[in-house]
């Protein structure tokens, strides 16, 4: 039988009652490590408005997924040029059939053989997510992917380790064993609370500079002061050697 569009639609569930059904992450190193990567983001496109972060966040995409309770929710999820406004979850028919524009999951010992194979098969024939990245927080394993025609091909790492994300348009990699943003240029996209201490080190730095330059100042004065004095001593006018 034939279904319109508008049959679907008043098929599916009321979305503002689909709300988040993911467990709690697996330690606190997941956690933080899933905080950083929010936080670092938001910081850095605290300009813009066209974007969505998912935080171990269900994505609800079918009513088969609903009728099984089948809920893959990813660790971090990125979707692009979309309304930045909260969500209890991301209702794939209320966001114009949109998926992820990228996906990070954090591997645990209970979640490792999910993340690298069922969940992997699903963000790749289903939600076809550009980029698929995951990283183990305790043994630093870290491997990305990325959607060449419809099959996921690793992405080669840089001299560095680091992986370039198209959609990031940032390298992903490990620094003091958490996954970090770096710029095109390599250089450490920061928390808000690292920035904050880069700005205060810099007028630290440029105060004690300051402070520096007075000193060595008012030490050339002292100088020149008592060279006038020793001319004066002499019977020499100091101001005759300036004429």
């Amino acid at each position: 039988m034939f279904v319109t569009a508008q049959q679907l639609e008043q098929q599916m569930p009321d979305a503002t009652r689909l709300l988040s059904d993911e467990p709690e992450m697996e330690s606190s190193l997941h956690y933080m490590q899933l905080l950083l990567l929010v936080t670092c983001l938001e910081w850095l496109w605290r300009d813009r408005n066209d974007f969505f972060i998912g935080a171990n966040l269900t994505i609800y995409f079918s009513r088969q997924q609903l009728r099984n309770r089948d809920f893959r929710g990813p660790d971090f999820f990125l979707v692009k040029d979309t309304e930045k406004r909260p969500r209890t979850s991301w209702v794939v028919w209320e966001e114009d059939g949109r998926y992820p524009d990228l996906i990070i999951e954090l591997l645990s010992e209970s979640t490792a053989n999910v993340d690298r194979n069922l969940k992997k098969s699903l963000y790749e024939n289903r939600f076809h997510t550009p980029e698929y990245f995951w990283f183990s927080p305790e043994s630093l394993e870290f491997v990305g992917f990325e959607l060449v025609g419809n099959k996921y091909q690793e992405i080669t790492p840089n001299e560095h380790g680091w992986r370039w994300s198209e959609v990031l348009g940032l390298y992903l990699g490990i620094q003091n064993s958490k996954l970090r943003y770096f710029t095109p240029d390599g250089v450490l996209v920061p928390t808000p609370e690292e920035a904050v201490m880069a700005v205060q080190q810099v007028a630290i730095t440029a105060q004690q500079q300051a402070s520096e330059a007075k000193s060595q100042l008012q030490a050339e004065q002292m100088r020149s002061q008592q060279l006038a004095e020793h001319l004066r001593s002499l019977g020499v006018d100091p101001d005759s050697l300036l004429s």
